[in-house]
């Protein structure tokens, strides 16, 4: 077991705060996104689902390596960007930001958009009734009966960001104190035959991930109790 002192710290905070930015982007995007996959009959709505359910199948080294070349310096977002003056998106925290994202879409709307689903019209056509515009009714009717849905994003979107490997190094590389992350730390470990922290770090994600499957779970079964 190493010494306290000389385990770094730094990948962990890293990897919660890329987690928690992560996520509250997801859910400012996800959730209209969600809301409208469950409510249009927009002929467009199976290939927007398709879109966003691609990165369950699609080998994170390809969302990355497709990333690194749209985003890169003389990428067609990368290159335009950086012509703005904005900084440089590759192997930078916002680059990271950007693939997380991208890569835990699916963990975030889908949850959210089987929730608006299960509600129904009938609550949504009674607060119209009294008189309730598009907004009230989405803030006070659909979005607190979702909740459940929301707070199960949220969880599985902030689990799945701090577990990620592949879009992260694609795109992140391994800059210590920038880009490097718990599941890069581990894999740095194993290559430089620093076991002992190789199992902490893997350790405190095997907890981690048990930790969330319980909460979420949780959620579920009081939210099951309450209902009935």
């Amino acid at each position: 077991m190493p010494d306290a002192q000389a385990f770094d710290w730094t990948p962990v905070l890293l990897t919660l705060q890329l987690a928690a930015v992560s996520v509250v982007v997801l859910l400012i995007m996800g959730t209209p996104l969600a809301w409208w996959l469950a409510r249009t009959r927009n002929r467009a709505r199976v290939v927007v689902e398709a879109l966003v359910a691609m990165p369950l199948v699609l080998p994170p080294t390809v969302l990355g390596f497709y990333l690194l070349f749209l985003l890169g310096p003389h990428g067609p977002v990368g290159g335009l960007w950086e012509s703005w003056g904005g900084p440089r998106l590759v192997f930078s925290f916002p680059g990271l930001v950007i693939g997380s994202v991208l890569y835990s879409l699916p963990f975030v709307v889908q949850p959210i958009q089987n929730a608006f689903m299960a509600m129904g019209e009938r609550p949504l056509e009674v607060a119209a009734t009294l008189g309730a515009n598009a907004w009230d009714r989405f803030f006070s009717i659909a979005f607190p009966m979702a909740r459940r849905g929301v707070l199960t994003a949220a969880t599985l979107g902030f689990a799945h960001t701090v577990g990620e490997f592949g879009v992260v190094l694609m795109i992140g590389g391994n800059i210590p104190g920038s880009t490097r992350v718990v599941s890069i730390a581990i894999y740095d470990s194993v290559e430089a035959l620093n076991y002992p922290q190789a199992h902490i770090l893997s350790a405190g994600m095997f907890v981690f991930s048990f930790a969330v499957f319980l909460l979420v779970y949780a959620i579920n079964r009081r939210a099951d109790t309450v209902s009935r």
